[in-house]
């Protein structure tokens, strides 16, 4: 799954297809759409309408797969994504909190 989304270049720019997005993350096109309407992933939208992802949403997309694959529920997959998200950004800043405590002493 992620050596597709490995190769793309910028991570916030929406240039993926639904239908490309289905293919490297080895979904049907309605789990991403189930997404979408449950307000986890919210796609840009092309001048046609049609959806168009990104590399962070892309990633996003297969993390959720992956929690599905266990058997999680969407509410419980969201949930669990987005602790781990708060738990990484929580340990980013202690480390950051860490080093300028250190440069002080």
């Amino acid at each position: 799954m992620t050596d597709g989304v490995d190769r793309l270049d910028d991570q916030d720019y929406p240039s993926v297809t639904m239908g490309q997005a289905a293919e490297l993350l080895d979904v049907q096109p309605a789990f991403l759409r189930s997404l979408d309407a449950a307000g986890v992933l919210a796609p840009e939208r092309s001048g046609g309408g049609h959806r168009r992802y990104s590399r962070r949403q892309l990633v996003l997309a297969g993390r959720m797969r992956a929690l599905f694959d266990q058997g999680m529920t969407l509410e419980a997959a969201a949930r669990i994504v987005g602790l781990q998200d708060e738990l990484e950004r929580a340990q980013a800043r202690i480390a950051e909190l860490e080093a300028q405590l250190a440069d002080r002493r």
